[in-house]
């Protein structure tokens, strides 16, 4: 009996306002059944860019990720084990057809949808899904720098120490990830590690990169409260949901402290994460408040936890 691990993914696509907010459920004709989009993970996929792909696929629109919503644990009757990831994903346009895996979709309020979708774990996201109103909240995102090497290995000044060959490879693939969350506007500690980690993707939008020496781990360290006070004025900035989602890049050093007390602050729990290189955060907040931090620990598919 095999016990290799089944990966899988999908979402909660939703649409609408504060005052009607629906989502999707599909019909799957090889089941007859109702269920939230999901799919497999192809090998070496992020789980992030399988619930996008496969959100896709079987219902034919696009989207904007927002907050994780939770992952369902179950064994096939092969008696492997299953492990499904979900994320609130905002409907961006599209148009539902017919396919191979979907042959109808319902856009329901969550009362209806937690009657109508065929499993109990489907209605186990759906309410997590309900424990905010999405379409209140706004995102920003933070990211530790790439690899750059060792300090102690880098001759000249360090604020110009560049990243690595595997730095260059995660800051390529931050650029193909940064995209799935509504990423347009972009900011860097004063690091030249940090300028570059952004730099793909500065290079695909056409976008300048705002430099911030407020959020430097030597700013944390000599007034952590203006810094703390820039943070969370970038963050507030994107209430303007249309304007598109914010991006900061820092160190670790400044990171940890920063996000720590911001969430003592808010009374919510950061998940546990040893904020490598490369990691990210994405932070979900109503108005200036923060309601969830969500942790990825690499952009490097096959480098995530999976």
């Amino acid at each position: 009996m095999s016990k290799k691990t089944v990966w899988a993914a999908g979402g909660v696509l939703w649409r609408g306002t504060a005052d009607k907010v629906e989502v999707a459920v599909v019909h799957r004709k090889r089941y007859d059944d109702w269920s939230l989009p999901k799919g497999k993970a192809h090998d070496d996929e992020l789980l992030v860019v399988t619930a996008v792909r496969e959100m896709a696929e079987e219902t034919g629109f696009n989207c904007r990720v927002g907050r994780n919503l939770g992952m369902i644990r179950y064994k096939l009757k092969s008696g492997t084990q299953k492990r499904v990831a979900y994320w609130s994903m905002e409907s961006t346009g599209g148009r539902f057809v017919s396919n191979s895996e979907t042959d109808d979709i319902q856009w329901l309020p969550v009362s209806a949808a937690l009657r109508t979708v065929s499993y109990d774990a489907d209605r186990e996201i759906l309410t997590s899904f309900a424990a905010h109103n999405d379409s209140e909240l706004h995102h920003f995102v933070v990211v530790r720098h790439a690899m750059a090497g060792r300090r102690n290995r880098f001759a000249g000044d360090d604020t110009q120490r560049p990243l690595d060959a595997e730095g260059q490879l995660q800051s390529l693939a931050l650029a193909r990830l940064l995209g799935l969350f509504g990423v347009h506007h972009l900011h860097a500690a004063d690091r030249l590690r940090c300028i570059q980690t952004l730099s793909p993707y500065a290079d695909e939008l056409h976008a300048d990169i705002v430099i911030e020496p407020l959020l430097t781990e030597e700013a944390v360290a000599g007034d952590a409260d203006a810094s703390a006070e820039r943070l969370r004025e970038l963050a507030t900035l994107g209430r303007d949901r249309a304007g598109g989602v914010r991006v900061l890049c820092s160190q670790g050093a400044a990171i940890a402290p920063l996000l720590g007390r911001w969430a003592d602050d808010d009374g919510i729990e950061l998940s546990a994460a040893r904020n490598r290189k490369g990691s990210f955060w994405l932070l979900s907040l109503r108005g200036d408040t923060l309601v969830q931090a969500d942790h990825f620990s690499s952009p490097l598919p096959g480098k995530s936890g999976h």
